[in-house]
């Protein structure tokens, strides 16, 4: 067995849908604040389009994708961002980001090279630490701190770290905290990356879930040793279909897209056509909106009310709770689960480095918006009940 295989612990979400099966089996009513997997039906104009573009005789598709679904990128990142790219130098198709943040560092890791670290914050998605281990890079987590905004500080890291520094990787808004940036941190992080000559990996894939002011891509800054993912699963509810796009510097981007063939990625083209006509409209997204508002605003009220505390979610539709004062959150969090309450822990978000040297302590957990409005509702009728009997009140 791959002896990286071996010093992972599981898949966090695994763990999360043991969990549930155990209470399923105890036929305890479910309320899954655990994985981003939102109930939220996908459009029917995009359900429409891929039902239409199935076709008769299936064949192999391309890497590059087909080009008016680039197109369609390309016109969606000059509305949104005000960045004209080239559907065909700077984009790529991928199946969601996951698989594409995976895979990018066993293009660009040369493991012989003394250049050959991967610089990632944590808490963090578990995907950019794993791609960077299965291509035998040095991994180096920057503990994301309460009191810098949760901001990956690369101004703090050491120069001699940034010089064998190959990939960093931002996130924001940020899962699982709901952080948000502005253009300043951005243009910070972008000029750090090009002195060191440090391919500069942004995932994007909350950056239309916003309730106030638009986030910023890294694209406004430049394309300069910068690549951006994006995704369809959380803008327009397609967690399901896996589509999403890659788009940054030219030259970067063809070598990706040369090697992808290795990787068998080719996303079906009845998925493109769904994707096209979702990267081509933007209502469906303010409706999404609305309703993961209408969510947000429930929680805000529910944890002000009973005085738990949180970072305030612009963006995302995440919160990032804290355990009430002397009660750790791995006892918090139980009794919530035990309750049929499924958050995550904060430490299902720490790199595996933390667990093994035993650093990885959170006060934390994050709850994903993901059930219905009513049963959020019901939900937190629950919650309440759960807390007040924690406090012993």
């Amino acid at each position: 067995m791959n002896n990286i295989l071996k010093s992972l612990r599981p898949y966090p979400m695994d763990e999360l849908n043991r969990i549930k099966q155990s209470l399923k089996e105890k036929r305890i009513k479910i309320y899954d604040f655990g994985t981003g997997d939102p109930k939220e039906p996908t459009p029917f104009f995009i359900r429409e389009a891929v039902q239409k573009a199935i076709p008769e005789v299936s064949q192999y598709p391309t890497v590059a994708g087909k080009r008016d679904l680039r197109v369609a990128i390309s016109d969606y990142i000059k509305r949104r961002f005000g960045v004209r790219l080239s559907p065909d130098k700077n984009i790529i198709p991928s199946n969601g980001s996951k698989e594409a943040i995976f895979h990018f560092p066993l293009v660009f890791i040369d493991p012989s090279e003394e250049k050959k670290t991967v610089i990632f914050g944590t808490p963090a998605y578990p995907v950019y630490e794993r791609g960077a281990l299965f291509a035998n890079a040095d991994v180096y987590p920057i503990q994301l701190k309460e009191e810098d905004k949760f901001l990956l500080r690369l101004d703090k890291i050491p120069e001699e770290i940034l010089k064998k520094t190959k990939i960093v990787w931002i996130n924001y808004p940020h899962n699982p905290t709901g952080a948000v940036v502005n253009k300043e941190y951005l243009q910070d992080i972008y000029d750090i990356c090009n002195q060191y000559n440090i391919i500069l990996c942004s995932d994007e894939c909350y950056i239309d879930l916003y309730f106030e002011k638009k986030p910023p891509s890294i694209l406004e800054i430049g394309t300069k040793n910068v690549v951006a993912f994006h995704s369809l699963s959380k803008r327009s509810g397609m967690t399901g279909y896996r589509s999403g796009f890659v788009a940054g510097d030219e030259d970067i981007i063809q070598t990706y897209k040369k090697f992808r063939t290795s990787f068998g990625v080719a996303t079906p083209e009845f998925i493109q056509e769904g994707a096209k006509v979702a990267w081509e409209d933007d209502n469906h997204v303010k409706e999404r909106i609305k309703i993961f508002k209408q969510k947000r605003d429930l929680f805000i009220e529910f944890f002000d009310r009973i005085g738990l505390e949180y970072l305030y979610p612009q963006a995302t539709f995440y919160f990032w709770v804290k355990s009430p004062t002397g009660i750790p959150a791995k006892e918090y969090v139980k009794k919530l689960l035990e309750n049929g309450i499924v958050v995550s822990i904060g430490e299902n978000f720490c790199a595996g480095i933390e667990i093994k040297n035993g650093s990885c302590k959170s006060e934390f957990f994050r709850i994903a918006l993901v059930p219905t409005v009513e049963e959020c509702k019901e939900a937190i009728n629950v919650w309440e009940k759960v807390h007040y009997e924690i406090k012993g009140a």
